[in-house]
């Protein structure tokens, strides 16, 4: 299960919420009052996690939307291998790679071979979000 549901509503300024399938974090959100014919609406803007494409989204409040599962988890870069970097999960040992590119640019060259990082799992995909 890599997404739950949950209200629109319920949801603030750096919430994770999916839009387009797209993990996103919440970066701006406003409410129009209700008006004479239905129901507040929220006025949602997001950056995607993998893709840093600005996103909007507007709903009423009451709206059931998907919120990605993220798993925090801690790993070891065990190679730098040019465009992305191999790392090792230090609980199940798994390795995976993960792209430089989606690694953010303060801490994109201090991570080299032998550094342990804290990374998201999100639907699938991995990303790298601080060192240890």
């Amino acid at each position: 299960m890599s997404k739950t549901y949950e209200t629109l509503g319920n949801l603030k300024v750096g919430s994770f919420i999916v839009i387009d399938n797209e993990p996103c974090r919440i970066v701006e959100m406003s409410r129009a009052k209700t008006g004479k014919h239905g129901s507040a609406k929220a006025h949602v803007v997001a950056i995607g996690l993998f893709s840093k494409a600005k996103k909007t989204l507007v709903a009423p409040v009451d709206t059931q939307v998907e919120v990605p599962i993220i798993e925090k988890r801690v790993g070891q870069v065990i190679a730098d291998m040019g465009d992305k970097v191999q790392v090792m999960d230090l609980e199940s040992y798994e390795t995976f790679e993960v792209e430089k590119e989606l690694i953010d640019e303060k801490i994109r060259d201090k991570v080299q071979t032998g550094v342990e990082v804290e990374y998201f799992s999100i639907m699938g995909r991995r990303l790298i979000v601080r060192l240890r």
